[in-house]
């Protein structure tokens, strides 16, 4: 049954937009669960709204960093639409309490998933973009991202970057990474990873999922040698 107008209220006025087309923010919050693949999903609006915050991001860093060369632009605009960074950007709006998941994914804590909640957040974008038109969805975009632009949340290089980058100046070969373990539910696993450079011990740290934990402990392998972090 189709959502009132009164049960996105709240989100709209989260998100600073409202829209005049209430089946498009509907459709943006409906997950493929929900019709059991069977039935429309924001798969459509997710592909759009990534394309339309890259857009947005690229063009609120080249206004606020006129100095920058390319490759830190670059860097910045990885971090900031990665896909964490959307789902942080979700979590603000407050979006799971509003999603429209399947039983079966809303009881295996569909709500809370950092890919789930990425993926909405997009369709967002995509909806207002839909809904008022590019110039809506940039100032969208730039009232959710400017704070986390002007004050980001992890090394514009990260760790496993960094590391990778010491080896091959010392012309090791490149650090690898293994599963140590993986344990908890497939909707809340914990991984365990090593990573190994040759003629090093190696370090292992772990993660809700194999990428966090890959950079956890890359950090670790550099605190433990001394390697400072590389400059942004």
């Amino acid at each position: 049954m189709a959502k009132a107008r009164s049960d996105f209220s709240d989100l709209e006025s989260r998100i600073g937009h409202s829209f005049a087309d209430n089946a498009i923010i509907e459709l943006a919050l409906t997950h493929v669960s929900h019709s059991h693949g069977r039935g429309p999903s924001y798969q459509r609006l997710e592909f759009l709204g990534d394309r339309v915050l890259g857009l947005a991001v690229a063009a609120m860093l080249y206004r606020a960093f006129p100095k920058e060369e390319e490759g830190k632009l670059s860097r910045r605009l990885a971090e900031l639409v990665r896909k964490e960074s959307c789902a942080d950007v979700a979590r603000d709006w407050r979006v799971g309490a509003v999603l429209r998941l399947g039983d079966s994914e809303a009881q295996n804590g569909g709500a809370e998933k950092t890919a789930i909640l990425g993926d909405v957040c997009e369709a967002i974008i995509g909806a207002v973009f839909l809904d008022a038109g590019y110039e809506a969805a940039a100032r969208l975009v730039e009232r959710a991202w400017e704070p986390r632009m002007r004050a980001p949340r992890r090394p514009l290089r990260d760790a496993k970057t960094t590391l990778q980058e010491w080896a091959q100046a010392r012309g090791l070969p490149t650090p690898a990474y293994a599963i140590a373990a993986r344990t908890g539910p497939d909707h809340a696993p914990k991984f365990v990873i090593s990573v190994a450079v040759e003629g090093f011990a190696s370090a292992e740290a772990s993660g809700g999922s194999r990428r966090a934990a890959e950079q956890a402990a890359a950090a670790i392998f550099m605190r433990r040698e001394g390697v400072s972090p590389a400059p942004a």
